[in-house]
């Protein structure tokens, strides 16, 4: 079971993929220059420009939503193949099955916390 928190494509791996990225680009502002001259003022969230890399901490997310959901269509990739190959016991059935549903839980969460997250910032750039 620990393998589905702390496994490749885990909560603890798109937290840990997320922080690795946005500290890699140091992508999230303090609001004294640590992004040049981007379009943030005060720090939080930027739009890219000024030194550094142009990845915000909102490109970092889902770029570690994307390598969960990739991990995930792995893990079904590797279960049909083996179910292709042959091994169609239904036990390996009813982990294809499982793994898919995960694959639909982690598509529409990652879909739901971006979403979300575009709302909150479209209503933070209309109140300036």
């Amino acid at each position: 079971m620990s393998n589905a928190v702390n496994g490749a494509g885990g909560t603890a791996g798109l937290v840990n993929t997320f922080i690795a990225d946005v500290n890699k680009n140091d992508a999230v502002g303090n609001g004294k220059g640590s992004r040049g001259a981007g379009n943030s003022s005060g720090g939080g969230v930027s739009a890219g420009g000024g030194g550094g890399s142009s990845a915000s901490w909102y490109e970092s997310m889902a770029r570690a939503w994307g390598q969960t959901m990739d991990a995930q269509a792995s893990r079904i990739t590797e279960l049909s193949g083996t179910i292709g190959g042959g091994d169609d016991q239904p036990s390996s059935m009813i982990a294809l099955t499982s793994q898919s549903l995960r694959m639909q839980f982690i598509s529409n969460s990652a879909s739901t916390s971006i979403n979300s997250i575009a709302q909150g910032i479209e209503k933070l750039a209309s109140k300036q």
